[in-house]
């Protein structure tokens, strides 16, 4: 008997015409955490003299001490022989024996499994677990994260309902909070790939090469298998300069001087003359200007990104792969089962100015102007808003359409040097140079659900899922 319900064991005595019914009180244990009617349980078991005991349990999370219930329950056998109390009047006697009885009566026990995702526990435990500790303290219960990263469920234990239903609607504001702020960055994006097309990777890396090889010596080889940022042509000025140093580290200047005259004579006919190159113009470096490696897009991840999300357990990205692709229909008919060709021309400063920009992109121009891409867009971020998987700010966001080749964002940062100002590079000498570059005309060829900071073999963007754009044409 559990939560104010009442456990009735009735046992059937076959030797007499007329049934007698005797309530004995027995323990049960279960693993639910409240008495809901579906979780009832109805067992017919068979007894030591062949009667059958029907049982009819609450589910519970409870443990009660069974030499309690034994004692009430011979204490209640006894009553039933002695007196004449009635059946009913015995068994609330008994239910407020096993509710208000001794110390032997063990403390009940709760537990529940909260969904958060691995990418939150870090906000659910906090700054040296402050946050976990003090939910524990607060709300007088036990939270168990998981061992493996794998797993996205927190489990919370404790003393009571009210605890327990607490402490979750505690995680769960804190995961609402998060998910909305800055803090937890994207995850996962709809990206229409470019990278595909090897003509355009070749001229982005040549684009990059150009840029960072401003007012230096860096070549394709220096690129490719170094990260280095230093300027290679001033290292080999220095090298120049100490070999002429060790060459002419014999040469002697005589000086000669009268007695008691303030005036020396040098004899010069033995200096050499040396030649040193200028140093180079502080506005000619890249990394002066706020330009380096890190801040370029890799060619290789080159897209156009239609939709960002945050998808911070399996749930939502398998549902999120669920939703792209039962909308490929949908997008083929948006496109009108044609192929679609942009062309990607000049360059362009999203934010900032020219001299403090902070992300550089290409326009992206559909061929032909129908409106077909925007429209194929649209019926992607609808089926996802729809979904529930796009948070109410972005989802207020107007998409544009545009090919980033470079974004402050992505710099790589010393931990001991770095502040929290906006971070920005000098983007006017690249605007003189490239301002008005045609990058060339592509197919776009399929929809991705990638998954940001993860790659695959080919050096995209991990792909979760994706759907087919027309390639060629439908004919009737």
């Amino acid at each position: 008997m559990m939560s104010g319900r009442k456990k009735k064991i009735c046992l059937e005595d076959h030797s007499i015409k007329q049934k007698k019914m005797n309530y004995i009180w027995r323990p049960i244990a279960t693993n639910a955490s409240s008495c809901d009617e579906s979780l009832m349980k109805d067992a017919l078991v068979e007894s030591e003299d062949g009667c059958k005991v029907q049982e009819t349990g609450c589910s519970t999370s409870s443990t009660i001490s069974n030499e309690h219930l034994t004692k009430i329950a011979a204490e209640a056998m006894s009553e039933i022989a002695e007196s004449d109390t009635s059946p009913s009047q015995l068994l609330d006697n008994v239910e407020n024996r096993v509710l208000e009885g001794d110390s032997s009566v063990s403390t009940e026990k709760h537990s529940i499994s909260v969904l958060v995702g691995a990418s939150l526990f870090r906000f659910i435990k906090g700054k040296g677990g402050s946050t976990q500790k003090k939910i524990e303290e607060d709300m007088g219960v036990k939270i168990i994260m998981p061992t493996s990263k794998e797993e996205d469920f927190v489990t919370i234990e404790g003393i009571s309902v009210n605890s327990v239903n607490s402490a979750s609607e505690k995680i769960q504001a804190i995961i609402d909070e998060t998910v909305n702020s800055r803090n937890l960055d994207y995850s996962h994006f709809i990206s229409l790939p470019l990278a595909i097309h090897p003509e355009l990777v070749n001229k982005l890396i040549s684009f990059q090469h150009s840029i960072l090889g401003i007012g230096s010596c860096m070549d394709e080889n220096t690129y490719t298998e170094s990260d280095s940022n230093e300027d290679e042509g001033t290292t080999t000025d220095t090298k120049e300069v100490d070999q002429l140093s060790k060459e002419n580290s014999g040469v002697a200047v005589e000086l000669k001087a009268n007695d008691n005259s303030e005036s020396v004579k040098v004899n010069l006919t033995n200096i050499p003359l040396v030649s040193y190159a200028p140093k180079a113009s502080k506005s000619s470096a890249p990394s002066d200007l706020g330009i380096d490696k890190s801040i370029f897009i890799k060619p290789k991840t080159f897209h156009l990104t239609v939709l960002m999300l945050k998808l911070w357990n399996n749930e939502r990205i398998k549902t999120a792969s669920e939703v792209l692709q039962s909308i490929s229909s949908k997008v083929m008919e948006a496109l009108d089962n044609r192929p679609l060709s942009i062309r990607l021309k000049g360059l362009e400063c999203m934010k900032g100015s020219l001299a403090k920009a902070r992300v550089l992109y290409a326009p992206v121009e559909e061929i032909a102007s129908e409106g077909r891409l925007l429209r194929a867009c649209q019926v992607i971020i609808d089926a996802y808003v729809e979904a529930g998987l796009v948070l109410e700010n972005d989802a207020k966001q107007k998409l544009k359409l545009h090919a980033t080749v470079m974004n402050a964002r992505h710099r790589k940062r010393n931990k001991n040097t770095w502040t929290r100002k906006v971070d920005s590079f000098d983007a006017r000498g690249i605007f003189k140079q490239y301002g008005s570059e045609d990058w060339g005309q592509y197919l776009i060829r399929e929809a991705h659900l990638s998954q940001r900071f993860s790659f695959d073999e080919n050096g995209y963007y991990h792909c979760c899922a994706s759907i087919p754009f027309p390639e060629n044409m439908q004919v009737e």
